[in-house]
């Protein structure tokens, strides 16, 4: 099917080589939103959000750990004549032990299960596509490998792998077709998690599951252990420009404004500058504070350092950062916060700080 007959089939119009209208289903793809900050561990176990929004990264076996940023591009790299200004960029620690066989790096970010299942892709057919694209570099040459999960019902991984020259900015389009027994639930569960390897350790390749759906169950994730990137100390990969659409032919980046892309990524985190609270006693605040948006669940709450608040006459300050109980819904939370002195006790307060890292709260929906 040649590229305007695709187009045409998805009701989308290409003017002067642009395609208009909503269709790259990843949110912050080109690596802009970073409200925790620019730079943060990669972790370990659970992805680890610390920089860009709605990417993580986590790892295993780690001897040092690696860590994860946003990173500023510049005219020297390739996608920035194509509008790019921020890649989400890991570099590596130094494993001194050398590549494990479970030892492992995975970049990752998740979509709804609604999203997928509401996004006009025809999943349990075969000769139905996804396209995903986006550009990758690393230091380090070598074959990267990567996989593509489903959480409802039977779970699958699709593998894929590319290869790289060191230090190459590479443009990647895989084409992910649908299968008979996939399954999306129309709700704001887990839907497609991406995870990107520049290390895999060879306990998790399976070298004959490259570009297929593979069962979960085989405990297998990718299709080949670029063991050099791993031993190599303080060696980095990034991506940027990453696009999800509906159909086989891979289009120009959707570039949105900066305020939609926000909006988009404040549905799983946001940082709150403003709340209004009592003292419960001289030691405990009891406060609130409305959600920016409706998030995608009850938020878990956080924050970047110890409160402050004032209640007019004078600041106080949590000798150390502590919660009590909190209660909410999609749209704000109640809490308890302790460590307090000097209070006065049923006296309103609110909080006194505009700092990102300290006194400001943080909710999390992240999937």
């Amino acid at each position: 099917m040649s590229k305007a007959a695709e187009l045409a089939k998805w009701g989308e119009v290409s003017t002067n080589g642009q395609v208009s209208g909503r269709r790259n289903i990843i949110i912050n793809g080109a690596m802009n939103v970073a409200q925790r900050g620019t730079s943060g561990p990669a972790g370990s176990g659970n992805p680890v959000y610390a920089s860009v929004d709605r990417f993580g990264s986590s790892g295993g076996g780690n001897d040092e750990d690696p860590t994860q940023s946003q990173h500023t591009l510049t005219s020297s790299d390739t996608p920035y004549s194509f509008g790019f200004r921020n890649s989400f960029h890991i570099q590596n620690g130094n494993q001194t032990s050398g590549a494990g066989a479970s030892d492992f790096e995975q970049p990752v970010t998740v979509i709804e299960a609604q999203d997928i299942a509401n996004s006009g892709w025809n999943y349990t057919s075969a000769s139905s596509f996804l396209t995903l694209s986006f550009w990758v570099k690393a230091s380090v040459a070598g074959a990267y490998t990567a996989n593509i999960g489903t959480s409802d019902g039977t779970t699958y991984r699709y593998f894929y792998e590319y290869t790289l020259s060191a230090d190459t900015w590479k443009e990647i389009t895989i084409n992910i077709p649908g299968k008979s027994d996939l399954t999306f639930n129309n709700d704001n569960g887990v839907g497609l998690v991406f995870f990107w390897y520049p290390f895999l350790g060879s306990s998790f390749v399976d070298a004959s599951g490259e570009n297929q759906w593979n069962a979960s169950s085989g405990g297998k994730y990718g299709t080949t252990s670029t063991t050099d990137w791993w031993t190599t100390n303080n060696s980095t990969w990034e991506i940027t420009g990453v696009q999800l659409e509906v159909g086989s032919q891979a289009t120009p980046f959707e570039h949105r404004s900066y305020g939609e892309e926000l909006a988009l990524c404040q549905r799983y985190f946001q940082q709150l500058f403003s709340f209004q609270a009592y003292a419960s006693n001289t030691t405990t605040i009891q406060g609130s504070a409305a959600c920016i948006i409706s998030m995608r669940a009850t938020p878990t709450l956080s924050a970047g350092g110890a409160l402050t608040v004032t209640d007019g006459a004078a600041n106080y300050a949590q000798s150390s950062l502590s919660f009590g109980g909190t209660t909410g819904t999609l749209n704000g939370l109640a809490f308890n916060a302790d460590n307090f002195s000097g209070l006065t006790q049923f006296r309103p307060c609110m909080n006194n700080s505009a700092s990102t890292s300290v006194g400001s709260l943080a909710y999390s929906a992240e999937l």
